[in-house]
């Protein structure tokens, strides 16, 4: 269970094992793949994990919200967005959308996946917030939550 309650486990290994065995189902055999559009599928894991190791190394804490960081991290890719890991799960889901040329994925990403990561942001907002106050509410006018250069 532990290793299923970890957001890494549950997007870069649960979800696509279930995409691939989803579009399999529904394409009656092996999916078709996109060769091109894996790179950002590629990119969007590479994000999440390298954007993690830096946020750990820079701000301390744990690798999730449950264990806010120690110090708060505007440097890096933390100066375009201040939630860059959550931009590498959105890629990841659009290439795996792109490559699959799914549209049950393009579904899930639209209903699920990226409303789970709003909810997620607003949440980890409000903890850093209340753990950085002033400091966090500057960093918040400054840098957008999720698309970098959308102010």
């Amino acid at each position: 269970m532990r290793w299923l309650a970890s957001t890494s486990s549950r997007t870069f290994v649960l979800w696509p094992i279930l995409l691939v065995g989803l579009e399999a189902a529904l394409q009656r055999g092996v999916p078709q793949i996109e060769i091109w559009a894996l790179p950002l599928l590629v990119w969007g894991y590479l994000q999440y994990r390298l954007v993690g190791d830096y946020r750990l190394t820079a701000g301390g804490g744990g690798p999730g919200i449950s264990i806010p960081p120690e110090r708060l991290v505007t440097e890096g890719p933390y100066r375009l967005t201040r939630h860059p890991m959550y931009l590498g799960i959105v890629s990841f889901h659009v290439g795996a959308t792109i490559a699959m040329e799914s549209l049950a994925l393009l579904v899930i990403t639209l209903v699920y996946v990226i409303p789970f990561t709003a909810i997620r942001i607003r949440a980890e907002d409000r903890v850093l917030a209340s753990g950085f106050g002033d400091e966090f509410r500057a960093f918040s006018a400054r840098v957008p939550a999720f698309v970098p250069f959308a102010r």
